[in-house]
């Protein structure tokens, strides 16, 4: 069976089996929104990709924020030499991303992470809880589950998340077998963006409903979309930030 003949069937099974926590995701977007919250999008590593599909994306929700360990050059003042592989691994650096952010008590947080076993996510996902806000998560039930935590509390992102959306991707993530062993063709990346997705459209069809006009984001290189995006922006200037 090709690549693209799984993929597509990993990404039918997960829209399905995911569709009532989806719209459960959505609903604590929607509460976050109408209480003039906005959604902070967290990922590290490949995850990154997720966050971005999340926080600034054309067709998307402008209030919103990315969290990413490049915060901590970015606005802390921190070298670069700081970003390395194995900072995600670091417990301690979340603290730091956090208080970093322009975060409310009304936001709502989305962190992203396959494995949800390494220390800043789950350090990260603790903060977010201990302050009160509604956290989801999407991450890979059948990768985490066959991990040991690398946080010292033993949990994992999926132990603290209100809503928890899985991904659907295997423990390793690839999907295709090699001959000897070994496998090639992740898969989670695609999933996961397909359900960050899914969410924010459910988010967007609910605020519809309700009647009201989501802040939704035109693609830059349209016409308008520069001058239509600035105005929505500066309802939430201070709050949030695109980072590079």
């Amino acid at each position: 069976m090709s690549y693209a003949t799984q993929v597509l069937e990993l990404a039918r099974e997960v829209a399905e089996s995911q569709r009532d926590r989806i719209r459960q995701a959505a609903d604590l977007v929607v509460a976050s929104l109408r209480a003039d919250g906005i959604v902070n999008a967290f990922g590290s590593g490949h995850s990154e990709a997720i966050a971005m599909e999340i926080a600034g994306r054309a067709g998307g929700l402008v209030p919103s924020n990315r969290l990413t360990p490049r915060d901590l050059v970015l606005y802390g003042g921190q070298p670069p030499s700081v970003l390395t592989p194995e900072l995600e691994r670091d417990p301690a650096v979340a603290q730091r991303i956090f208080d970093l952010a322009p975060v409310q008590p009304q936001d709502v947080f989305v962190l992203i992470s396959s494995s949800g076993v390494n220390g800043v996510v789950v350090e990260l996902a603790g903060i977010v809880k201990d302050r009160g806000h509604p956290l989801i998560a999407i991450t890979s039930v059948k990768h985490s589950t066959r991990m040991t935590s690398r946080h010292p509390s033993g949990r994992k992102l999926l132990d603290l998340a209100d809503v928890v959306l899985d991904n659907g991707a295997p423990y390793g993530d690839a999907i295709l077998e090699l001959p000897g062993g070994g496998s090639y063709g992740a898969v989670s990346t695609i999933t996961s963006a397909l359900l960050a997705q899914l969410m924010v459209t459910e988010a967007i069809e609910q605020l519809v409903a309700l009647g009201e006009t989501p802040p939704i984001y035109l693609s830059a290189n349209v016409a308008g979309g520069d001058e239509h995006n600035k105005a929505l922006e500066n309802r939430y200037a201070g709050r949030i930030r695109r980072g590079a």
